[in-house]
């Protein structure tokens, strides 16, 4: 005869976090906005830059448009995921009551967001694979092989813990209506003034210096690197490291439940 034990307690760390981020996957996927500003959007302007020529006539940088114009598109993709769909969601889910909940359950603050950003890298992925099938389609030619390839996950990783920690710090600490506004605002500034389309070098010589330091150019021009010169963009990598550290140690002090 089989005897059962109680075994009181929460379940472990890992498998918490997995399971938050599998319904955070599923409650992003049922949300048609998001979906337009995290792969609709993105593969559209894929699109319109590598079948009808505009990406020729645009400063996307050195080279074939259609290479210089996929990386750029990828770091879009990641910005729109990681930054401002998931703010817009966090900031939502704070003033519906749904984080409050949540902070009564066994899963911690640092649980909580760990399961976030584990439902973003999923998304990423199919992002990826989408949009990178797609440019191939369209002539894309990426180099470098495995430097490439360690140097593309790696830039993607970076840049959405960079991301993420922006989009949780202002969804933390700002009313929903507010995030909205400023999550959308800032995402249009960065596509236009954060060298995400156009290389810091296209921009005037008195802002140069200072939007070399922006997180999206980190990320864009560390995905142009590693596609179009083949390298592992560790000066990216590491500015985008420092950017997370920085806001995620914002997060971790100022991140209120409700």
């Amino acid at each position: 005869m089989t005897t059962y034990a109680p075994q009181p307690g929460s379940a472990p760390w890992p498998r918490k976090v997995l399971a938050h981020s599998r319904m955070e996957f599923k409650l992003l996927v049922r949300n048609g906005e998001q979906l337009l500003l995290a792969l609709v959007i993105p593969l559209g302007i894929l699109l319109l830059l590598g079948a009808t020529g505009l990406g020729d006539r645009l400063p996307l940088g050195d080279g074939r448009a259609i290479d210089q114009a996929v990386p750029r598109v990828l770091a879009l993709a990641i910005l729109s995921s990681s930054f401002t769909s998931l703010a817009i969601a966090t900031g939502f889910e704070r003033r519906y009551g749904v984080i409050k909940r949540l902070g009564a359950s066994p899963l911690s603050r640092t649980g909580l967001l760990a399961g976030k950003i584990g439902a973003v890298l999923i998304v990423q992925v199919i992002q990826l694979a989408v949009l990178m099938g797609t440019g191939l389609a369209l002539g894309w030619k990426p180099v470098g092989g495995a430097q490439a390839v360690i140097g593309v996950i790696l830039t993607v990783l970076c840049g959405t813990a960079a991301f993420a920690s922006l989009g949780l710090l202002m969804a933390g600490v700002l009313r929903a209506e507010a995030t909205l506004a400023a999550a959308n605002l800032l995402y249009l500034l960065l596509l236009v003034g954060g060298a995400i389309m156009t290389p810091v070098d296209e921009y005037p010589s008195g802002m140069q210096s200072v939007v070399r330091l922006l997180p999206s150019a980190a990320l864009a021009n560390g995905l142009a690197n590693s596609t179009v010169e083949g390298v592992i963009p560790w000066a990216a990598a590491l500015s985008l490291a420092l950017w997370a550290g920085v806001l995620g140690y914002l997060v971790s002090r100022t991140f209120r439940w409700d």
